[in-house]
């Protein structure tokens, strides 16, 4: 009787539960429990429960059981067999997800023994559940016969042995098989698949006490990863960026217990935090022991840390599911924890728990791990020898085709040879041409340059012999002016003499230059006012001179006329702009060159123009002469009257 009324406080209880649930839910976001209930056909709900990225994100796999078992036994009465079976695939999976595989093997196994009346998704489902479920029970014999029983049905390709090796703690063997079986298989230009190689790689390398080493693989992990995610090529569904956020996080997790084993607490702390938010999204049941471990290694590090709160917080958390291992992990950090706390009492409690659970363990186990890893290397051998059978057949297959081939590709070989014969005749006929139309070449450039060297120095030569013909000019103009009494006739060959030195000194300038075409002009115009203040100023002068004409060149044709121009104004401002006192006189001389177009500017402060200046123009030699070497330059003068003194200036081309 007293069973009756357990039974009925049960069956109440769970219903407040699944009904507070349902509450729940429905106040909360739409989960994939509530989608699941509201699909009709046993088919769509499979799909729904296996194809869901996060089922257990709001609702617990014990609301999803208590959900599969009412519609299971709602099968079972209308006798639907399909149904049936596909609800206790669901049922299987939930139990493993729990951590009670005794129950999720009992299921899967009565499965099994049907399967042939199973879909190849539920077969495949069911096998993985039985692997894992042995897996986890330390059963390798079976999880290897399950293993072949996937070969045989065409679920793998092979059986692979490098997690068992893992499990039982072999992990440089377990990375050496990894390596073997899996690098092969990874294209160059598969990040996502060379990100989840490294990764493992490198979580071997760090269970095997190889920090460093693990730390370089993972880091390397995460680059391959960063390049899938950046990767705009590829398209991703939701279920690829939701597999490679865990894988993400699993290799962060992985990276930060290097650091924690390394001594870098800081680094390591960050790392542990957000994995465990996105690992707790996981269903899986490896993605949940992560969880614990990394929950455990935050733990260790803020202890290390001495931040005792937070490791403490962290330490006295509830699991479903830890392994045996964990638990002594998880003693050893308590205790640890007690011990710096100086409550040895406490300490010493945990430190007895670990010595009970380690010799429970050696004795439970030591005998049948051995005997499992002998019937494991057996196994392995057999896979392997039966693989270089395989392999052999291949082999002789190819070799056969190689030869079957080999005529036709020696036909193709001697083609190709006459050909290749001939295309290397054709390239030796065409060097052989081009090396000798290179030495025309050169011969030509040779006769070209010497023809420039002696065009260059006849060019010195001639503007040579032109500045002193116009020097022997000035010179019969001094020696006319010693003869000649007339003051007005004096004045006027020396304006004549000051014209000639200025066309001579742009011929000095050009003979001199190692470029024949052009003239720099600050220099020339330099030298053009010195050559001025010894004819007007002699004795030396008190006016400020300024010339703005750096890095400006011009041609022959518009320099000789500049340098009149210049002549004429710098000797007017001598001879007329400062008649009694030159202390404070200033001139400012500026010419500026801009692509194509330049501008020419002279300015000074003296006494400025007379006011019937535009009536004397037509009489000047001076002004006409400006007024023609201006036009002769296709521009206009133009003139600025000033406070003191005048401004010239024009544009040109």
């Amino acid at each position: 009787m007293g069973r009756y009324v357990r039974f009925l406080f049960t069956s109440v209880y769970f219903v407040f539960l699944f009904t507070s649930s349902a509450q729940n839910i429905a106040n909360d976001e739409e989960s994939t429990l509530k989608e699941f209930q509201d699909t009709n056909q046993p088919s769509q709900r499979f799909d729904v429960f296996f194809n869901s990225l996060d089922r257990y994100n709001v609702n617990s796999a014990y609301d999803w059981l208590d959900t599969i078992k009412i519609y299971l036994s709602n099968a079972q009465k209308v006798e639907d067999t399909v149904a049936t079976r596909l609800y206790k695939v669901m049922e299987a999976q939930v139990y493993n997800d729990l951590g009670e595989y005794d129950k999720s093997t009992v299921l899967a196994k009565e499965l099994y023994e049907v399967k042939d009346s199973l879909d190849v998704d539920s077969q495949k489902i069911v096998l993985d559940v039985l692997d894992d479920n042995y897996a986890n029970l330390q059963l390798f014999d079976k999880q290897i016969e399950i293993r072949k029983q996937k070969r045989e049905l065409g679920l793998t390709n092979n059986v692979s042995f490098y997690d068992i090796y893992s499990n039982l703690g072999l992990y440089r063997k377990a990375r050496n098989q990894y390596i073997m079986e899996v690098k092969p298989t990874i294209a160059d230009n598969d990040s996502y698949g060379l990100a989840k190689y490294h990764s493992k790689v490198g979580n071997y390398l760090r269970l095997d006490n190889s920090a460093p080493t693990a730390l370089s693989e993972l880091k390397k992990a995460k680059a391959y990863l960063d390049v899938y995610f950046n990767d705009i090529s590829t398209q991703k569904s939701e279920s690829d960026l939701f597999e490679s956020s865990l894988l993400k996080a699993e290799i962060e997790g992985n990276i930060a217990k290097c650091h924690v084993m390394l001594g870098e607490y800081e680094e390591a702390i960050p790392l542990l935090e957000t994995s465990i938010e996105t690992l707790k999204k996981s269903p899986k049941n490896n993605d949940q022991s992560e969880v614990v471990e990394n929950t455990l290694y935050l733990g260790e590090a803020n202890l290390q840390m001495d931040r005792f709160t937070e490791a403490k917080k962290h330490l006295d958390k509830e699991f479903d599911k830890i392994t045996v291992l964990q638990t002594i992990k998880k003693n050893s950090l308590l205790a640890a924890f007690y011990d710096k706390a100086e409550n040895y009492k406490n300490a010493s409690i945990y430190y007895k728990r670990n010595e009970r659970i380690k010799d429970s363990l050696a004795k439970k186990q030591s005998a049948l791990i051995k005997q499992q890893l002998v019937t494991i290397v057996a196994n392995e051998d057999l896979e392997n020898s039966q693989r270089l059978i395989d392999e052999q057949k291949r082999i002789n297959e190819l070799a056969r085709s190689e030869m079957k081939a080999k005529d036709e590709r020696i036909n193709l070989v001697f083609i190709s040879l006459i050909f290749t014969l001939l295309g290397f005749a054709g390239l030796v006929y065409a060097y052989l041409k081009s090396i000798k139309n290179q030495r025309l070449i050169e011969e030509q450039k040779h006769i070209i340059e010497n023809s420039l060297v002696e065009k260059d120095s006849l060019l010195k030569e001639i503007h040579h012999r032109v500045k002193n013909n116009l020097q022997m000019v000035s010179s019969l103009l001094s020696l006319q002016t010693k003869n000649t009494r007339s003051k007005a006739a004096i004045e006027a060959l020396e304006e004549g003499k000051s014209r000639v030195k200025a066309m001579a000194l742009i011929h000095q300038k050009l003979y001199q230059n190692d470029d024949l075409s052009v003239i720099e002009m600050q220099g020339y115009i330099e030298s053009l006012i010195n050559s001025v203040q010894s004819v007007y100023k002699k004795g030396g002068h008190n006016i400020s001179i300024t010339i703005d004409a750096e890095g400006t060149e011009l041609d022959i044709d518009r320099a000789i006329p500049f340098g009149l121009i210049l002549n004429e104004l710098v000797s007017n401002s001598f001879k007329y702009a400062f008649p009694e006192n030159d202390e404070n006189g200033k001139i400012y001389i500026h010419l500026r060159k801009n692509g194509d177009q330049g501008y020419f500017e002279y300015t000074d402060n003296g006494i400025g123009l007379p006011e019937d200046t535009d009536e004397r123009a037509h009489s000047s030699m001076g002004i006409r002469l400006i007024n023609r070497l201006v036009n002769q330059l296709q521009s206009k003068l133009n003139v600025d009257r000033q406070v003191e003194g005048v401004r010239f200036w024009f544009n040109f081309n």
